[in-house]
């Protein structure tokens, strides 16, 4: 009997290797973040990790293309192989992708602050902030010069209500966002009130520094916030927008413990002293 013989198209190489550096990319990644979350190493090996893995993800997508181009001219085999590399490099590729273009135009500063002349002071986190993180000091007018052009709407916020109440809506909403409190101070009569806490970012993980400070300000209360990262010279935006949200979390928290709050009673009236209803048997 006769054997029949098959042939069968070569697959193309180019599919093949970018499939594997897309799934090289991915596991490199997921351990960034994995290192990033547990805090089990240093916070800059992971983040160059990351970045490396981002870099082999463009290579992988640059070769799916090419293996695409192959496949089509020659006829080759593979075309499974080039979809799953473009697949999962423009997964990973994504993210970041959409928040590089979106900061494209915001300047390179990582420290925001809503009162750039006087602005919160790091006490507890200064002394558990890693050496390589960061400088703990405000980087100076220079900077603020920057954030007032690039987030023009970040300020103090003034509410109506007394700072102790301020400072009990601050620490309801960061219990709530569940961020690390490394110290609370509430305010009292010739102290200022500040809580400092520990933020993550909600894709890596990474760590970010916060602090609020409360000061009566007339009969109300003044809310100033700083908002840190620890690495890298450029935030993406990032601490701009977690202070926009944190004061109008706050602000929305002090409205509610206002609606909430029962009405006061009117003290009974003494005895002997005329009441409504005696007033209307009279007339």
């Amino acid at each position: 009997m006769a054997r029949r013989y098959i042939h069968e198209e070569p697959v193309s190489q180019l599919a093949i290797w970018a499939r594997r550096m897309a799934f090289f990319a991915l596991a490199a990644a997921g351990l960034a973040a994995i290192v990033v979350q547990s805090g089990m190493l240093e916070a800059k090996p992971a983040i160059a990790t990351f970045g490396a893995a981002l870099a082999i993800a463009g290579i992988a997508l640059l070769l799916s293309l090419a293996a695409f181009v192959s496949i089509w001219s020659v006829g080759r085999a593979g075309m499974g192989a080039a979809l799953a590399a473009m697949a999962l490099s423009l997964l990973l590729l994504g993210y970041p992708a959409f928040i590089a273009v979106r900061a494209y135009h915001l300047p390179l500063i990582y420290d925001i602050t809503t009162d750039p002349l006087d602005p919160p002071r790091y006490e507890a986190l200064a002394r558990v902030r890693p050496r390589d993180a960061n400088p703990i000091a405000y980087a100076g007018l220079y900077s603020a010069e920057q954030q007032r052009r690039a987030y023009p709407d970040i300020g103090p916020l003034t509410v109506n209500a007394t700072p102790q109440a301020t400072y009990d809506a601050a620490y309801t909403v960061i219990n709530k966002r569940k961020w690390r409190i490394v110290d609370a101070r509430p305010p009292q009569a010739r102290r200022e009130g500040h809580i400092e806490a520990v933020a993550r970012t909600p894709v890596m993980g990474f760590r970010d520094d916060v602090i609020v400070r409360i000061r009566t300000d007339g009969d109300g209360a003044r809310i100033d916030i700083r908002s840190s990262s620890r690495y890298g010279s450029f935030d993406f935006g990032a601490n701009a927008a977690r202070i926009r949200r944190l004061m109008n979390e706050i602000d929305d928290t002090i409205a509610q413990q206002k609606a909430t709050r029962p009405a006061p009673q009117e003290p009974p009236p003494k005895k002997g002293a005329p009441t409504a209803k005696s007033d209307q048997r009279k007339r």
